[in-house]
């Protein structure tokens, strides 16, 4: 099972080098429906697992000057606050833990939908935006705000599914700042990704649903995979990997959903 773990993060690691997305919404149902993993454990293990393998970019792109880390300050207050909140909120309920995969499996569905839809219409968040721009007199007022309550709503999502601190992440700032060049939006959205997972995954190391194990397979198989794929990311063309991978995402929040 060891090597199967491992075999599922060079996978995964791969498919993230390549599109860029995918980590979270794509670990956590891997480990829940092929390996029988219970979805708080998948969840709580994969975040610390997105912050190890998120903390590479992060770095590259900080050097690249791509990061606008006035936004990631943004979005973080809005965020970090909501996470450490509903971990507060899990415990202090002190779900058990047949409730709280039940809550998790909902939440990651809905998730999952959503994540989805960001990949679909990506691009068109960008035009949507400028449209939001040019008819919104004070929307360079209400930026600021705006951006705080998207980072909130982050900092609900990924604590219970570790969803959302990717492609949604990115559309909502394509959204937001549609001036923003592609590279710093994506720059900018692993930059925050990185402190919003690594809180949210202490609190569930903190409710004990962390498989310490399991993360360090995970990470001896991802970490060189998205090395081949960023090395592999211009083979298949972009038209072809978002949609595909959209579509699968689709399905599984779907099931998630509906089970």
């Amino acid at each position: 099972m060891d090597l199967g773990y491992t075999l599922a993060g060079l996978v995964v690691g791969f498919l993230v080098g390549m599109t860029g997305v995918g980590g979270g919404s794509l670990m956590t149902p891997l480990l829940i429906f092929l390996f029988g993993v219970a979805p708080a454990i998948a969840v709580g293990t994969d975040l610390l697992f997105a912050a190890v393998t998120k903390c590479g970019g992060m770095w590259a792109h900080s050097r690249k000057g791509t990061v606008k880390w006035s936004i990631v300050g943004r979005m973080a207050l809005g965020s970090i606050p909501m996470a450490v909140t509903m971990v507060i909120l899990l415990d202090y309920l002190q779900v058990d833990r047949a409730k709280l995969n039940l809550l998790v499996s909902g939440g990651l569905g809905v998730a999952l939908v959503l994540t989805s839809l960001a990949l679909f219409f990506r691009r068109d968040m960008h035009r949507l935006g400028d449209r939001v721009k040019r008819m919104v007199p004070d929307w360079e007022a209400w930026r600021t705000p705006v951006t705080i309550a998207a980072g909130m709503l982050l900092g609900i999502l990924v604590p219970l599914t570790s969803v959302g601190a990717g492609a949604l992440g990115a559309a909502m700032l394509m959204f937001l700042y549609p001036g923003l060049p592609t590279a710093r939006i994506v720059g900018t959205d692993i930059a925050h990704a990185v402190p919003l997972t690594a809180v949210a995954g202490l609190g569930h190391l903190h409710l004990g649903t962390v498989d310490g194990g399991l993360l360090g397979m995970l990470l001896i198989g991802s970490l060189p995979g998205i090395y081949l794929g960023s090395h592999l990311s211009t083979a298949v063309p972009e038209r072809v990997m978002r949609p595909l991978l959209a579509s699968t995402l689709l399905i599984i929040g779907c099931k998630f959903i509906l089970q």
